[in-house]
C-alpha cells in the first residue's frame, strides 16, 4: 500500500504553506459545469462508495489518493495513496497529493479540514448519499456528471435499477419477515445497535426483514431488558474494522443469549463497505444478507457483475 509518507518532492511543503495561508472563509462554490478535463484527470475519491463508482465507469486512471474506506476494489487502497479516514482528514495531506478535483461523501471530515479544502485552489465537490435504491442511483449519476461521463453512468444506474428489481422479485418469496437487530459495537460488553434512520436499517428493509429496534432512532446503546424485550429473530454484524466481534463472543453475551437469534445462533456476519456502503454492489449486498437470513426461502443469487465479484460477497 502506498502512503503519503513516500510521496516525493516539495508537495507537503508547499500543501502546508497553502493551508496556513488561505483562510476558510475564501471558500468558493465549484458545480460539476465549471470542471475541466484537467481537473477530471487528478481526483481524490473520499468515500468507498465513490470509489467504486469510479471503478464501475472505467475511471480508475483518473485516481490519484483514496481514504481508507475506499476498500474495493482491492486494488484502490493498494495501488494509491492513501489519505485517511475519510471523517479524520488531514487538507494538507489530501492536498499533498496533487488533486485536480476533490469528491467526497457528505460526512467527510472533521469540518475544518473540509472548510480548507473548500478554500483551495483544487475543485471540491460531495456527492448525495441517501441509503435506498434511489440514493444509490442518484450518486451513480452524480459521480458520471462531475467525471462527464452521463452516458456511462446512465448505462450502469440502469443495471443497477435492473439488479434492485431482481432483488425485490426475490425477496418476494419470504412469507414472513424476521426480526433483525444489527450490532455496530459490542466493546465492554456495551452494545451499539442500529435504529431507524440509518444505513443499517435500509439494508435490513431491502434484504426482506424487519428491524428489531425500529422504534428508536439512530445508532444507540441498548440494555440488556431492552434487548431481550426486542428479540431478534437473527443478527447482523461487520466483519472488518475496530466494529468486528467474534461470533462466539456476541452469542455468548448474557443477553442476546435469552433471544431467538442468541438460541438458535443466527448471526450474519458481512463486510461492512459491502453492506453499508451504498454503492453499485448494494443489490448484490441485501440479496446475500436475504439469503443468510432466510436459507430456506430458495432466495436466488442476483446475476454477477463486473463491479461486484462474487468473492466479495
Amino acid at each position: 500500500m502506498k502512503t503519503l509518507l513516500r510521496l516525493p518532492g516539495l508537495a507537503p511543503l508547499l500543501a502546508a504553506a497553502f493551508i496556513a495561508a488561505v483562510p476558510a472563509a475564501a471558500a468558493k462554490d465549484t458545480t460539476a459545469d465549471t470542471l475541466t478535463e484537467k481537473d477530471r484527470a487528478r481526483v481524490v475519491s473520499i468515500g468507498g462508495s465513490i470509489t467504486e463508482i469510479l471503478y464501475a465507469l472505467g475511471l480508475q486512471d483518473r485516481i490519484v489518493a483514496v481514504d481508507t474506506t475506499s476498500l474495493y476494489p482491492p486494488e484502490a487502497l493498494e495501488e494509491n495513496p492513501n489519505v485517511g479516514y475519510m471523517r479524520a482528514l488531514s487538507a494538507e495531506g489530501v492536498l499533498a497529493t496533487e488533486p485536480g478535483l476533490i469528491v467526497a461523501e457528505p460526512d467527510s471530515g472533521p469540518a475544518e479540514a473540509i472548510d480548507q479544502l473548500k478554500a483551495a485552489s483544487v475543485p471540491f465537490l460531495t456527492v448525495p448519499d441517501t441509503p435506498s435504491p434511489e440514493g444509490v442511483l442518484e450518486k451513480i449519476a452524480a459521480v458520471g456528471e462531475i467525471m462527464d461521463r452521463e452516458d456511462d453512468a446512465g448505462d450502469l444506474a440502469a443495471k443497477v435499477k435492473a439488479d434492485f428489481a431482481a432483488l425485490d422479485k426475490e425477496t418476494g418469496k419470504i412469507d414472513a419477515p424476521r426480526k433483525v437487530l444489527f450490532i455496530l459495537s459490542a466493546q465492554g460488553g456495551r452494545l451499539l445497535v442500529a435504529g431507524k434512520q440509518t444505513g443499517a436499517d435500509a439494508i435490513i428493509r431491502l434484504a426482506g426483514g424487519h428491524n428489531a429496534v425500529g422504534d428508536i432512532s439512530g445508532y444507540k446503546p441498548i440494555s440488556n431488558e431492552a434487548l431481550i424485550a426486542a428479540a431478534p429473530d437473527a443478527i447482523v454484524m461487520m466483519s472488518r474494522g475496530d466494529h468486528s466481534a467474534s461470533a462466539d463472543g456476541i452469542l455468548s453475551h448474557p443477553a442476546v443469549a435469552q433471544t431467538p437469534a442468541g438460541k438458535e445462533k443466527r448471526l450474519v456476519v458481512m463486510d461492512g463497505l459491502f453492506l453499508l456502503g451504498f454503492g453499485p454492489r448494494t443489490p448484490q449486498a441485501a440479496d446475500a444478507l436475504a439469503r443468510a437470513l432466510y436459507p430456506e426461502s430458495g432466495i436466488a443469487p442476483l446475476p454477477e457483475r463486473p463491479w461486484a465479484a462474487a468473492e466479495t460477497q
